[in-house]
């Protein structure tokens, strides 16, 4: 098992502003220099100047493929010729097998028997052998370092690297050629890769910048190690961004975290998924929901100075296709433009069209019609009709529950 020289790096064996540079010219032509566009309706919403690092529309839908890049590019002759392995449910694997492809290195992927089938077939297509092993990223990782023993082959550490944060840390570079006069960048953090090499590039040239992690709730590992001062291991919580949901940092992004970041915030779920929602519909932007954390923060949260240059750095675009069709469902619930309600009628005929009919002159739209004559509390003689109504907005809501109120009609609002 080999983990790959670590070169360039100061004497603690952390990467600095050099080595992003010498990454950057490994990058030449491999990699997008991805779109910073300010967008005005996030500007809006929050109270700032938002600015928006798409790093969704990078290869292979994320930035794990520079920090890869990078890394394969630095191996010696002997390690290609035996090949690379990593652990990964995502982007990673991803990205991995991506610049094993393009290099012609053998490359294997483990990961959880519970992976998406989509993801397991998007890394698949880029030549790699996936592997499926264990039920969480912790069980495939201690396979992958089993396998890369037998078979000699050279890990590629998610994030825990000299050489992968060099790579991820091009993107600060970006920033600063790109946006002048930058004041504060929100990035997502899990393991804290993508943070440590935004945040030496940028604080290197411009120490004035601030830095503001944000990890999920319901994986605070970064966070909670740096207010205890050492490396801490939390519980296993639930996510929608999987990206994000790391136990414990790793310990060179640790120790550059604790030197470079100025702040670490929290994001929920809700937020994540409204913002998802947000930028399909606004953006047109299909953002994964770790790539959504720092602008979700940033909208459920507002910003105090208008006059700040502001970038949220939206790190991936890689969705379920299924969990999509739940956050576009789930977000017109959440901003009261979908109702689903049950109707009780009498039945016979002409009874739900008078409903239909009625409810068609407050311009709401008629998505889905469900009849239920057979559940225990539908009494004999009536039947429950679910509607599935799309509004204008939670106020066009309000006036069509005020309408069947005034009509006596006997409903109840399921969702």
């Amino acid at each position: 098992m080999k983990t790959g020289q670590i070169q360039g790096t100061n004497e603690n064996g952390l990467p600095t502003i050099e080595d992003i540079f010498k990454a950057r010219d490994l990058l030449n032509k491999a990699v997008r220099k991805t779109p910073l566009q300010r967008s005005e309706t996030f500007s809006k919403l929050t109270g700032t100047n938002i600015f928006l690092k798409l790093e969704s529309l990078q290869r292979t839908g994320s930035f794990k493929v520079r920090g890869a890049f990078v890394k394969l590019e630095m191996l010696s002759n002997e390690e290609r010729k035996y090949g690379v392995i990593a652990a990964s449910a995502g982007n990673h694997a991803q990205g991995v097998a991506y610049a094993a492809l393009k290099k012609d290195i053998s490359c294997t992927i483990v990961m959880p028997k519970n992976a998406s089938p989509a993801k397991v077939a998007a890394t698949k297509s880029y030549g790699a052998k996936v592997i499926l092993r264990g039920l969480d990223y912790d069980e495939s990782w201690l396979a992958a370092q089993e396998i890369a023993k037998d078979e000699d082959r050279t890990i590629i550490h998610a994030f825990d690297d000299s050489q992968i944060i060099s790579g991820q840390g091009t993107i600060g570079l970006e920033l600063l050629e790109d946006l002048h006069e930058i004041d504060q960048v929100y990035l997502p953090v899990g393991g804290g890769g993508l943070a440590a090499g935004v945040a030496i590039a940028i604080k290197t040239k411009n120490p004035n910048v601030k830095i503001i992690g944000i990890e999920s709730k319901a994986f605070p590992a970064m966070k909670e190690s740096l207010a205890k001062g050492s490396l801490q291991n939390v519980k296993a919580g639930y996510t929608i961004a999987d990206g994000i949901s790391v136990k414990s940092p790793g310990r060179l992004t640790y120790e550059i975290a604790s030197k470079y970041l100025d702040d670490l915030r929290l994001v929920d779920d809700s937020s994540i998924l409204e913002t998802m929602f947000l930028l399909m519909e606004r953006a047109k932007l299909v953002v994964e929901p770790a790539g959504a954390a720092s602008l979700a923060h940033l909208i459920s949260n507002g910003h105090p100075d208008k006059n700040k240059k502001v970038i949220a750095l939206l790190s991936g675009g890689n969705v379920d296709m299924y969990l999509l069709g739940q956050v576009v469902a789930k977000g017109l619930m959440h901003m009261g433009r979908m109702l689903k309600i049950l109707i009780h009628l009498p039945d016979r005929p002409g009874a739900l069209k008078t409903i239909v009919d009625s409810i068609a002159e407050l311009s709401v739209n008629i998505v889905e019609v469900q009849h239920d004559r057979l559940s225990p509390n539908i009494s004999a003689g009536t039947a429950g009709v679910y509607l599935s109504l799309e509004m204008e907005n939670a106020n066009h809501a309000g006036r069509l529950i005020e309408f069947l109120e005034a009509k006596g009609v006997e409903f109840r609002i399921v969702t």
